[in-house]
């Protein structure tokens, strides 16, 4: 005999985003303002700050669909394959540490001696990978949390 477990609506809601907004923005501020998040990422080579984006993409992955056992990427609205709320969950996470630190300046006040505008991007995405770690376990946290 075969216990079906409990799924989600297919719906992927707006306001399922809103809870990952929120999630996503509580753990990114500290990251974002954080000398040392900055320092590290410009020491950071190109391949560590592709792992950290896999790494990313894991923990969220693994925080909507293994530790919550009641969702299914299977039944889940889909673009091109891949879940929309995983989407959603990406974007809400790298986006929240981008709008912060351009927010609040974190790239000129901290990469001040950097000559280079595309040296400054270049870095700025490293830091926005680092930060995001943090900020998609916020995020998935609270869309885990708070979706019926």
């Amino acid at each position: 005999m075969k216990i079906r477990r409990p799924r989600r609506p297919r719906q992927f809601r707006v306001a399922d985003s809103a809870q990952q907004i929120v999630g996503g923005f509580l753990l990114a501020g500290p990251f974002v303002v954080t000398e040392e998040v900055w320092i590290l990422a410009g020491s950071m080579s190109a391949i560590q700050a592709v792992l950290t984006v896999c790494v990313v993409s894991a923990i969220g992955y693994g925080a909507l669909y293994t530790a919550d056992t009641t969702r299914d990427p299977d039944v889940e609205q889909e673009v091109a394959g891949v879940p929309v709320r995983f989407i959603s969950l990406l974007l809400v996470s790298f986006g929240s540490v981008l709008i912060l630190a351009l927010l609040f300046n974190a790239p000129t006040a901290f990469l001040d001696d950097v000559e280079t505008r595309s040296a400054v991007t270049w870095i700025t995405f490293k830091a926005v990978s680092v930060g995001s770690v943090f900020s998609i376990v916020g995020a998935a946290t609270a869309d885990s949390v708070f979706s019926k």
